[in-house]
């Protein structure tokens, strides 16, 4: 029996056509979405690391206050009779090595320039306290107008820098999260160092604490 051949299944050009057009449509619209989330990424990092710099910036002025504060706190105690010189040369030498100990918002993402800004400062912290707790033994220092003016500024610019410390660990967080979380990791790992993790201001012995600045 004689058999017919099959007839080859001629493709319709225009069908044909409308697959490419939609597959290239569909492919332009995921690289758009790609693009846009990219740059909705990389905006929102952008505000967040701004956050972190402006509450660093809060966080400098209130130390930079306490460091002005020292220089009137250690001539007042000077002048006290017998005051025990070891103690106010503790905190002109702090009060020096915080001078030295610089940290601009460029290194906020370098933990060991962070801890070492921190140290410095909890040091000149450890030894106002330190100050003042030995100033109970001299009741005629502390009855001054000077000295009482300056207690009651350190004692407010402790606090504020404590406020800030906790500000500045809250918008780091808020930084690290949103860098950390997928894929926004992808995003900030391709700039590099820009987008890097911030450090946090780490609890220390006594630096949490404001020093006691209150006499009775």
């Amino acid at each position: 029996m004689e058999t017919t051949p099959a007839t080859p299944v001629q493709k319709n050009p225009i069908k044909m056509k409308s697959l490419a057009l939609g597959c290239l449509g569909v492919l332009i619209i995921g690289l758009v979405a790609i693009v846009l989330f990219g740059v909705g990424s990389y905006n929102k990092l952008v505000k967040l690391d701004q956050d972190v710099k402006s509450a660093w910036a809060q966080v400098e002025n209130q130390y930079q206050r306490r460091a002005d504060l020292v220089p009137n706190l250690v001539e007042t105690v000077k002048g006290a009779a017998n005051f025990e010189k070891e103690t106010f040369t503790a905190v002109a030498e702090a009060r020096a090595k915080v001078g030295q100990t610089k940290l601009d918002a460029s290194q906020l993402n370098d933990p060991a320039a962070f801890a070492k800004f921190q140290q410095a400062q909890d040091q000149l912290g450890g030894a106002l306290s330190r100050l003042l707790v030995a100033v109970e033994k001299y009741p005629e220092l502390k009855a001054t107008v000077n000295f009482q003016t300056l207690q009651s500024q350190l004692e407010g610019t402790e606090n504020r820098i404590a406020v800030e410390r906790m500000r500045f660990n809250d918008a780091a967080n808020a930084f690290n999260k949103k860098r950390n979380s997928f894929p926004t990791v992808l995003i900030a790992g391709f700039f590099g160092s820009k987008f890097a993790e911030k450090a946090y201001f780490k609890a220390a012995e006594g630096s949490d604490v404001a020093p006691k600045v209150k006499f009775h």
